[in-house]
């Protein structure tokens, strides 16, 4: 039974991934343009090295001082049309689209001082995660999602999907990190603006990676939820089935190795000690059947997680990555993703 229920979910995952038929096999770049406007890069010049040697180097420093990496100046344009907040990102790409952050503001509908940050999934669509939000605001916790680097209201116009958040552009890929940990920072201070101190984050798959970037780096966020996890972001983008295609842009030029080398960056493992220095509470959830977050990455970080004393709760559901979003399981992850953060924010 066990393996009859296996063989129909992964059937059911591959039908799912496969109804996408736009992905683009884009060509491999280092990116080194994009490595300019680094904190980083003024310290360490490219002086005639080698590509993936010179990303070795930054990499190794951003970790070394990733407070600065991730650091900003507060916007002073946040403007609220309606339900739609917008207001320049921190951080300057060739974009204009890009550079103009969305959140949309579900208030709850009674006076509290909870809200919530809500990160989608890899190419979510703009009207994506509206239903948790909702769920949540009629919880009395406020909840504002805001719109990724490269996604829906931020998609350049030669874009169909947001390949410029994670492609095989390898420093335009950890920039795409840097400016989505960034603009979610600078989301806290107008929450905090608007009266807001009880904060919190949500994040799904690739949100899920940032929102862990921005807690580890933030003290503000006491309580979050990350929708699907791994340590490793090379690793996911590797192996993932949503990711194969970019895996055909990177293969032949860097392999599992050197990409997890060039992405130490941007991937959570390696935040751990910054995290746990920032008292929180913590829900991790992850799936026995995922394609795109490999379970034995999401039991890796969890253990890691576990063994580094950090407060947590984890919840395993019997589905995949694509699945999670299919009833019944989107409800199921729904209830235990607005009964933690009702719980403890």
């Amino acid at each position: 039974m066990k393996q009859v229920y296996r063989r129909w979910m992964e059937d059911w995952e591959e039908r799912l991934a496969l109804r996408s038929t736009d992905r683009v096999v884009r060509p491999f770049e280092w990116g080194m343009d994009w490595t300019r406007q680094w904190p980083c890069a003024q310290r360490h010049p490219l002086n005639g090295h080698r590509p993936e040697r010179y990303l070795r180097v930054l990499n190794q420093a951003v970790m070394q001082s990733s407070a600065e990496f991730f650091a900003y100046r507060t916007p002073r344009d946040f403007r609220l049309d309606g339900n739609l907040l917008r207001f320049t990102s921190p951080v300057e790409t060739p974009y204009p689209e890009n550079n103009l952050v969305h959140g949309q503001w579900f208030p709850a509908r009674k006076s509290s001082r909870q809200a919530v940050v809500v990160l989608p999934h890899f190419n979510a669509r703009a009207e994506q995660h509206a239903g948790l939000c909702r769920g949540l605001s009629l919880l009395g916790v406020s909840a504002l999602r805001i719109s990724l680097p490269y996604h829906d209201y931020r998609m350049p116009a030669e874009l169909h999907r947001a390949d410029y958040a994670v492609s095989a552009n390898i420093a335009r890929t950890i920039d795409a990190t840097r400016q989505a940990v960034i603009d979610s920072r600078a989301v806290l201070d107008w929450l905090e603006s608007e009266g807001y101190d009880r904060l919190g984050i949500v994040g799904t798959s690739l949100g899920s990676c940032y929102a862990f970037l921005v807690s580890a780096h933030d003290e503000r966020l006491k309580v979050n939820v990350f929708n699907h996890c791994s340590s490793y972001f090379g690793d996911v983008v590797w192996t993932g089935l949503s990711t194969r295609h970019i895996r055909q842009g990177l293969e032949g030029h860097i392999d599992l190795d050197q990409l997890r080398e060039a992405w130490m960056a941007i991937s959570p493992v390696n935040y751990l000690e910054q995290y746990r220095a920032k008292p929180k509470k913590s829900l991790f959830i992850y799936t026995t059947f995922d394609t795109t977050f490999l379970p034995q990455f999401s039991r890796d970080i969890v253990s890691r997680i576990q063994q580094a004393g950090i407060d947590n709760r984890v919840v395993v559901l019997p589905c995949g990555h694509y699945t999670m979003g299919e009833t019944p399981f989107k409800f199921i992850d729904g209830y235990h993703i607005c009964s933690f953060l009702k719980k403890w924010l």
